[in-house]
């Protein structure tokens, strides 16, 4: 491997890859946006051509008021959202003012044995012009028949008049394989926002 420096310092002329890095390739499988969609759902692209799925969230924004972005899976394509999951869920969030600060367990936003969807913010978001949810979902190896399917998620939430970090893990616990996920917000259309689906190699 060459590796040439310039005078400032910059990186260029890597011509191979040393033999002991491997993995890590994001591939997109599919896009899709929003517009007053009352879900979102994926029912083609997850199977077992990768042990990693990634979601990634840009700027979704509810058309109701103080609701919850959430998820759910599926083991028959797509014809139900049901699968048991038991979950845990933390947050954080500070005001803009300066008035108040918090990080803390989210006893009612997590799952116990549960075929409800999975909350994945800690906080509500508004359907103000200047609210709305961006982050990443991981679904880890969901074609196993032998093993549950983990999964974990962070998700930024612009709400009224402060941002919440809300941090999600669990598992849907299942021996069938995940083969479709779907989201959509507690109440109410997803007003606009984009979701991103990537295979990870």
């Amino acid at each position: 491997m060459a590796l040439n420096f310039a005078n400032n310092n910059s990186l260029s002329a890597i011509t191979t890859k040393p033999s002991g890095l491997s993995g890590g390739s994001m591939n997109l499988i599919s896009t899709q946006t929003a517009s007053s969609s009352s879900t979102i759902s994926f029912t083609s692209g997850i199977d077992d051509t990768y042990d990693e799925y990634v979601f990634k969230f840009y700027d979704i924004h509810p058309a109701t008021n103080n609701v919850q972005f959430s998820f759910n899976g599926s083991v028959d394509g797509g014809s139900n959202y049901n699968v048991t999951k038991t979950t845990t869920n933390f947050g954080a969030y500070h005001f803009e003012d300066d008035s108040a600060a918090a990080l803390g367990y989210e006893s009612g936003k997590d799952l116990a044995q549960s075929t409800d969807f999975q909350k994945l913010s800690s906080q509500s978001t508004g359907n103000a012009n200047d609210e709305a949810n961006a982050g990443t979902l991981h679904l880890f190896n969901p074609s196993s028949t032998v093993f549950v399917k983990h999964f974990i998620s962070r998700m930024n939430t612009a709400g009224p008049a402060y941002p919440s970090d809300g941090l999600v893990a669990g598992y849907f616990n299942t021996t069938s394989a995940i083969d479709a996920i779907q989201f959509k917000f507690s109440s109410g259309n997803i007003d606009s926002g984009v979701i991103k689906l990537y295979g990870v190699s």
